[in-house]
């Protein structure tokens, strides 16, 4: 009885630390979502950009870029927990049937919450390909050991930049592979349908391949004080490392920080790095928060766990719900606000979505449509929660 309960009692906060943390990046990616589809500026310039941005706008921007990093690196950290429960064998299975089914979802049912159209002019292999595709290359992996996954990872995500050096022209051959791996675009599939890539899957794959390598520090028996620790000083090392190569402005991202009209906008330039595709800098500056975070979750209890316990547990059943809730809840006010339904045109080259340049709410409006969806899906998550936590049905590993 008295060795017994220590380690239940170890368990519990291990495990929902990692859920609190992606719970808490979920619901930031819904501000994302939600000024794509609502916010007046959306599609008139990017909010990185600093000749036309503000603060605020800058921030609520930047804020979101801690979603798909985090939750990329934690899809490989939990990979690694669950071989705890699984042979090396059905772990690699689970992987490349897990994989493929979220790039299936990807061009289909997230394609659609995206764009409202059966037309398919327009397709964007986004983070759920990027995890897909990243899965079906570990399922792979895995056979090769953790040590070796670790050494891959960081290569990947400490070297990959140099090869955006390599100019493929875009009438080349390679041009759309080159896309998909390595460097973002958009390649014509067919007459009047382009499929674009921010997301590319070599850089994503790094991060996925170094969660899953670090992903030994929460296996059974490991000492958490101890990961606790390696998190803290991995995560300032990552951050220090940063702030060094950034400050250089030789390596590492594909658009030097300048010095800006005054100190904030200054700061803003000096921490505004690429994200498509994914950035060494990026990588670090954004893993290693995340990793201080993890850190700081497990000790002590927070009174806000609960609530983002219940997205980070039903993340991919979350993603999808926000998507669509968000994009119907644009699309109804577009209607509400004197556009007839019958004159929103869902082709690609009319808007994105149904949603036309220049329509809008300002972005105090966006936050209250931000926290109004959460708050929304809360329940309908719980509920989901509930019967993930009661049923065993082998589908439910897949949503």
């Amino acid at each position: 009885m008295t060795t017994a309960t220590p380690n239940v009692l170890v368990e519990k906060p291990r495990i929902s630390s990692i859920d609190m943390m992606r719970g808490i990046v979920m619901v930031i990616m819904a501000l994302d979502h939600t000024r794509d589809y609502f916010h007046i500026d959306a599609f008139t310039f990017d909010p990185t950009d600093l000749t036309k941005t503000s603060p605020i706008l800058f921030f609520t921007r930047w804020i979101t870029h801690f979603c798909a990093p985090t939750f990329v690196f934690l899809s490989g950290l939990s990979a690694r927990i669950s071989r705890q429960n699984k042979t090396v064998k059905e772990l690699s299975r689970f992987l490349l049937t897990r994989g493929l089914w979220l790039v299936v979802l990807e061009v289909t049912v997230v394609r659609f919450g995206l764009l409202f159209n059966f037309y398919y002019d327009f397709t964007m292999l986004q983070v759920i390909w990027a995890i897909g595709a990243s899965m079906m290359v570990l399922s792979a992996l895995v056979y090769l050991g953790d040590r070796t996954v670790l050494v891959v990872g960081l290569v990947i995500v400490f070297v990959h930049n140099a090869l955006e050096l390599i100019n493929v022209s875009p009438e080349s051959a390679w041009s759309a592979p080159w896309a998909m791996l390595v460097r973002a675009g958009f390649f014509p599939v067919v007459p009047d349908h382009f499929i674009g890539v921010p997301y590319p899957v070599l850089p994503w794959l790094g991060i996925m391949l170094t969660g899953y390598g670090l992903g030994t520090w929460y296996t059974k028996g490991f000492d958490a004080t101890r990961r606790q620790t390696l998190l803290l000083r991995c995560g300032l090392g990552a951050l220090a490392l940063f702030v060094v190569l950034r400050f250089i402005n030789v390596y590492g991202d594909a658009a030097p920080w300048s010095v800006q009209k005054d100190a904030l906008f200054t700061f803003m330039s000096f921490i505004n790095c690429s994200k498509y595709p994914v950035s060494l800098l990026f990588t670090l500056m954004i893993l290693g928060q995340t990793l201080i975070i993890l850190s700081l979750l497990e000790r002590r209890k927070w009174k806000a766990a609960p609530f983002f316990l219940v997205y980070g547990r039903v993340p991919l059943f979350y993603f999808l719900a926000h998507f669509y809730l968000i994009h119907l809840c644009a699309i109804l006010y577009r209607v509400a606000a004197g556009t007839p339904f019958s004159e929103i045109d869902f082709h690609f080259s009319k808007g994105f979505g149904g949603i036309a340049a220049g329509t809008g709410v300002s972005l105090p409006w966006v936050y209250f449509v931000w926290i109004s969806v959460v708050l929304v899906l809360y329940p309908v998550c719980a509920w989901y929660n509930r019967y993930k936590s009661t049923h065993k049905d082998w589908w439910l590993s897949y949503l």
